[in-house]
């Protein structure tokens, strides 16, 4: 996608809109760099090779313009001192993140994109409103920790009976957003941290589905996926994508959990994971039927070759570091 110069174009200022929207000293600029932001996005989601690229880049541009129209609207009610515009403000951020219960759009979006939109819409298209977000957490308290909550119910139940891989993973970052908005009420760095690692863990199941062109979950049990070492790679990434210990993505959730626990949110650490729990049925719903089921049964054609690229590895490397680096933290904890 990025060897195309207009796309390398888009994307550079996809990242200078996200930059210049987290490091503003006023709403107007952060808005005017979401706005940057939004606009650098439509074109690399439209392709002429995906006949669903058009309605999900109209979709995604009516979502995210009623979400800016509701920025400004509120930075307006600020200044003339209204009560209800860091409400206002929290509900626009939340719906541009796709949290729960404004999350309608984006498994919709993420069915009509590729895999590589679908990473950047699940990964750097967060990073503006969670951290714009994070400033109003003392505003909208309760609302954080309501949304929290019904994000992980919802991430949790949406992707039981998906099909279509990039619904699932759509739903699993929508229960990864409750994880991520309940280490904001704790500190940013928490949230950062656990950001951070949701990216390489969610990046590294996208990369390895693009290279394979999986779209859909009767493409896991074809012949392309009957290779076991690949297999168990992929077991191994959802596995920590799931947060199941001593994965790199068990972490995180760790250290979340300990901090909810002390700081008495024990209700929400109750959905939150319950919600896991119910993600990992799903993931290894996706890995066992790599492994069960024969490849003789259906005879997908996948675009490209049976190869994985040294990224893929890469990531899948930093995946699997947990494995060494969860026992060490036992041990000196």
């Amino acid at each position: 996608m990025f060897l195309i110069p207009s796309h390398l174009l888009f994307f550079s200022t996809l990242v200078f809109g996200t930059m210049m929207a987290v490091s503003s000293s006023s709403w107007f600029t952060a808005w005017m760099g979401l706005e940057l932001n939004l606009l650098s996005f439509i074109p690399l989601i439209s392709s002429e090779t995906n006949q669903f690229s058009s309605e999900a880049s109209l979709k995604y541009f009516l979502t995210q313009a009623l979400a800016s129209a509701m920025i400004l609207l509120a930075s307006s009610a600020m200044m003339a001192g209204v009560m209800f515009s860091y409400f206002l403000l929290s509900i626009a951020l939340l719906i541009k993140m796709g949290a729960a219960p404004f999350h309608m759009w984006f498994p919709m979006v993420a069915e009509g994109v590729g895999w590589m939109q679908f990473i950047i819409l699940s990964t750097i298209q967060k990073v503006a409103p969670m951290a714009l977000l994070s400033h109003t957490t003392d505003s909208s308290y309760w609302m954080i920790l309501l949304v929290a909550s019904t994000s992980a119910a919802v991430g949790a139940v949406g992707g039981i009976n998906q099909l279509m891989l990039r619904k699932l993973m759509a739903y699993s970052s929508i229960g990864h957003t409750a994880w991520m908005l309940s280490a904001m009420l704790i500190s940013e760095s928490l949230w950062a941290v656990y950001f951070g690692i949701y990216c390489i863990t969610s990046s590294t199941i996208s990369l390895f589905f693009f290279y394979k062109q999986a779209y859909h979950l009767n493409h896991l049990i074809s012949s392309n996926f009957q290779n076991t070492p690949q297999s168990c790679i992929m077991f191994m990434s959802l596995l920590s994508l799931g947060g199941l210990p001593p994965f790199t993505g068990f972490i995180p959730k760790w250290i979340t959990i300990q901090e909810l626990s002390s700081s008495s949110y024990l209700f929400l650490t109750f959905f939150l994971i319950t919600g896991t729990l119910i993600n990992l049925y799903y993931y290894l719903r996706l890995a066992l039927g790599s492994f069960m089921m024969s490849s003789t049964m259906l005879g997908w054609q996948f675009l490209q070759e049976n190869k994985v690229s040294w990224t893929v590895v890469l990531l899948i490397f930093l995946n699997l570091a947990g494995l060494l680096v969860s026992p060490v933290i036992f041990l000196t904890g």
